[in-house]
């Protein structure tokens, strides 16, 4: 997925995106973070045509958003998962949610059926197959919400603050989802504001007015002050480093790091 210099505003004058640029390759999982109003919601909606572009193209390989031919296939292929996973619910039972998308690009029956009983065995939903949406917890309507996408097969999965509304165990248990649907392939596009999510993704990106303000390891965003400079909270393990006055790279390992260092004393 590539944007290529994407302007967007709602307001004429008022920029929300300005000159965006950045590629996503297959494979990759990486989380975007900035301040409110950063345009990150802004762009995970550019992602899949929900918006468009004023100026500049967002393309996933020869697709463009701005091509109407083109927009059924962008969202075959890259999916996305609302902040309110309620936004998405318009059934009445998680089989029906699923099997809803799947109707839609009139995949064949038993192909169907495949796929949806694939897709709520990937998120550990199996037995609410028949619960109404709205009687479930936070983290299992994310994860209903997720099986609806993932049954459609995309290669790229976006998800818009997916975790914003769960508590400390329904964030955990949705991270480890997206790690495991990342190890069977799937890209992963993880917007968030908490920053203890960002230390297990590869890359990460930090928006700042509409624009790229840093491009890489998440390790070096909060070892080299960027994230500071942004106001943004740093991880608990980095304010943890900087404490014990520790210079080595902060990482989603940083336990197992703390470990190694104590043992050595």
């Amino acid at each position: 997925m590539v944007f290529d210099r994407v302007d967007y505003d709602y307001r004429q004058g008022e920029p929300v995106l300005r000159q965006l640029s950045f590629a996503i390759h297959p494979g990759e999982f990486v989380a975007v973070i900035g301040a409110n109003g950063s345009g990150k919601s802004t762009a995970a909606k550019l992602t899949n045509g929900l918006l468009q572009p004023r100026a500049g193209q967002v393309r996933l390989g020869p697709l463009d958003t701005l091509n109407r031919q083109d927009l059924v296939k962008i969202r075959e292929r890259a999916g996305l998962v609302f902040q309110n996973p309620d936004d998405q619910f318009i059934t009445a039972s998680v089989l029906d949610e699923v099997v809803f998308g799947l109707e839609n690009l009139r995949v064949p029956r038993a192909e169907m059926s495949r796929r949806a009983s694939a897709a709520l065995r990937a998120v550990q939903m199996e037995a609410y197959a028949d619960a109404a949406p709205h009687q479930l917890s936070g983290g299992q309507k994310q994860r209903a919400a997720i099986a609806a996408v993932i049954a459609m097969q995309p290669e790229i999965l976006i998800l818009d603050e997916a975790t914003s509304m769960l508590d400390p165990q329904g964030r955990q248990e949705l991270i480890q989802l997206l790690h495991s649907l990342h190890r069977q392939g799937l890209t992963i596009i993880h917007i968030t504001h908490h920053m203890d999510e960002v230390l297990a993704a590869e890359r990460v990106l930090l928006l700042c007015g509409g624009e790229l303000a840093y491009d890489g390891p998440p390790s070096e965003l909060f070892s080299n002050g960027s994230a500071a400079g942004q106001a943004l909270e740093l991880p608990f393990a980095a304010r943890l480093f900087q404490a014990l006055g520790l210079e080595v790279p902060v990482s989603a390992d940083w336990k197992e790091t703390i470990e190694q260092l104590w043992a050595m004393r």
